[in-house]
């Protein structure tokens, strides 16, 4: 459609004209990038203009906290500014898909299957289920850059980024459009909730207009409610808004590589893998549709399932059957040892007593992890036998005389402030 100057019009009014058009040509570029997305698989799409969010800002105070712990790659500076991660960067495609099942919550008696003639279970967080969600949205961001690179004929740049570079995907999501920032650090969109991987796509592609910049992201409906603050086991939402990864179950149970300090190890209850309290207790979640992809199923593997799985069988593993059954699965990031040392935890918490189904089964096996000489593995078994009674056990380490480097490394909740 050809612009053209009306009889009488003044050059602001044509001006006017130009911005009207540009801002409709800018629009239906985003909407074609949207669309790709959406053929590609995610179920949500935005796009946010490569600006300086405000949010960046506080990183800073928020790393001089020591909230980031040992997780060093927070600490980059091109974390601070996208202009930094990719210069001559125009427009941020956020891509988000849902990982929700239909599998109760963890918080619900429902998620403790009978234990009647297993022993305990222990709880392996909602997105490690099936598989990693860096390859699955990986290949899917790939599918888009591809065919972005088919529709527009202009050469451009573009990188896929999914928890693997300098960007802070929930703050670009939040001015692309898909939610707001809640309490507990996640991206919540009202439809579908926060059970959502995130995805970027950084491009020199000009896909927003200045009046984009400006438009005011997704209202705050968090409210009055702190439900997510007040659930927390460890105190890790230490104030709304603000979480200390140091404190975390997820950071505690897949970035600390060495001793869970004594001060967490009761709190964390029976987590082995991550945490998804504060999620499962939000309102938000309440009504979220659940994904009917396969890929983000509980495994199963001998008839047994990742949903609330048996603690025995998960400290009977060596590190072969670890690295088979977590193969491509985001559990795999803490490797077999810091895996069976968050096992053994979750069975000191489990209330386990003699006389109960597995006890003897459960002991042994973890006497044979205190007499081991991995130091850590140890002191956790160790420690797990106290905890159950077990008169044999002869703790060979006490609690105060262990490492406390509290913390070491990626994901904590994918979506959320530690990511």
């Amino acid at each position: 459609m050809k612009a053209t100057l009306p009889r009488g019009a003044s050059i602001l009014a044509f001006r006017a004209l130009l911005r009207q058009y540009r801002f409709m040509a800018h629009s239906n570029r985003a909407a074609r990038a949207i669309e790709l997305a959406r053929a590609a698989g995610f179920d949500l799409c935005g796009i946010a203009p490569a600006a300086e969010f405000p949010e960046l800002a506080h990183l800073d105070e928020w790393l001089e906290r020591g909230h980031a712990g040992e997780m060093k790659y927070l600490h980059d500076d091109r974390r601070r500014s996208l202009a930094l991660a990719m210069p001559d960067v125009r427009s941020v495609i956020v891509c988000a898909l849902n990982y929700n099942t239909a599998f109760p919550a963890s918080t619900t008696d429902a998620a403790r299957p009978e234990e009647s003639a297993t022993g305990p279970r222990g709880w392996i967080s909602r997105y490690a289920w099936g598989d990693d969600y860096h390859d699955v949205l990986g290949e899917k961001l790939e599918t888009v850059v591809s065919n972005l690179r088919s529709d527009f004929q202009e050469p451009f740049e573009a990188r896929a980024y999914v928890d693997t570079g300098p960007v802070v995907e929930r703050v670009a999501a939040k001015y692309a459009g898909l939610g707001w920032l809640a309490k507990n650090t996640c991206l919540i969109n009202e439809e579908m909730g926060s059970w959502l991987f995130l995805g970027v796509i950084l491009t020199t592609l000009d896909l927003t207009t200045p009046l984009d910049a400006a438009q005011t992201p997704a209202a705050d409906l968090c409210g009055n409610c702190s439900l997510c603050i007040d659930a927390c086991p460890t105190g890790a939402l230490v104030e709304p808004y603000v979480l200390d990864a140091r404190r975390c179950i997820s950071y505690l149970t897949i970035e600390l590589r060495s001793a869970i300090p004594a001060e967490f190890r009761e709190p964390i209850g029976r987590h082995v893998f991550g945490c998804d309290i504060c999620q499962d207790v939000c309102p938000w979640n309440r009504r979220a549709p659940a994904t009917s992809l396969a890929t983000f199923q509980p495994r199963e593997r001998d008839g047994r399932s990742l949903f609330s799985p048996e603690l025995e069988w998960l400290i009977s593993m060596n590190e072969e059957e670890f690295r088979g059954i977590f193969r491509a699965s985001p559990v795999k990031r803490t490797k077999w040892r810091g895996f069976v040392r968050n096992a053994c935890v979750a069975i000191g918490n489990s209330g386990l007593r003699p006389g109960k189904p597995r006890y003897g089964e459960i002991c042994a096996r973890l006497s044979e992890l205190a007499a081991s000489g991995d130091a850590i593995l140890a002191e956790h078994a160790q420690w797990a036998l106290h905890r159950l009674g077990f008169s044999d056990a002869s703790p060979k380490a006490s609690e105060s005389s262990s490492p406390r480097s509290p913390f070491a490394p990626e994901t904590t909740p994918p979506n959320s402030q530690s990511e």
